[in-house]
């Protein structure tokens, strides 16, 4: 019996480990009679390394998904599924206040069809905010002594798990 191929672009292991995770809740009913492969490849999602809008990190997940589908029919390798993940900020003005969150977006596509879903998302500190969007960095790049004074303990488990 042949597994039920999900191809996943990114081969960073705490993005593999989310989705192995995630899939299995759900794998009896993905593929009730054969076992679920998950596999990571490298592509490319065409945005910013760092997405600053829902826009942008909806358009990296897409194209990251789409471009896997691409690579693996040029190669004629084959998935039942692929799945593009995109991590990053949304901006957004809440009462003449800019606020920024951490949020994490997917897109699975069969190659004729494709749906979004997102995380959760929680609100970073401006000092942080301020490094990633007017300084360029990457929002896990930074100082850790910043992300120390930005975060106290009770926030490190969230932040943790919104990397992934």
């Amino acid at each position: 019996m042949k597994p039920c191929r999900i191809a996943v672009g990114s081969t960073r292991r705490p993005k593999l480990q989310a989705v192995q995770e995630a899939t299995t809740s759900f794998a009896a009913k993905l593929s009730p009679h054969a076992p679920l492969e998950i596999q990571g490849h490298e592509v490319e999602s065409g945005v910013s390394h760092t997405p600053s809008s829902r826009e942008e990190l909806m358009q990296g997940a897409r194209q990251r998904a789409e471009a896997l589908h691409k690579m693996l029919a040029d190669s004629g390798q084959r998935a039942d599924y692929c799945l593009g993940l995109e991590g990053g900020l949304d901006v957004a003005t809440e009462n003449g206040t800019r606020r920024v969150f951490l949020e994490s977006w997917a897109y699975v596509t069969d190659g004729v069809q494709g749906h979004f879903g997102c995380s959760g998302s929680i609100e970073i500190p401006e000092l942080l905010a301020e490094e990633v969007l007017a300084r360029g960095y990457r929002a896990f790049d930074c100082d850790r002594s910043l992300r120390r004074r930005c975060w106290d303990s009770r926030w490190a488990g969230c932040v943790g798990r919104a990397e992934r």
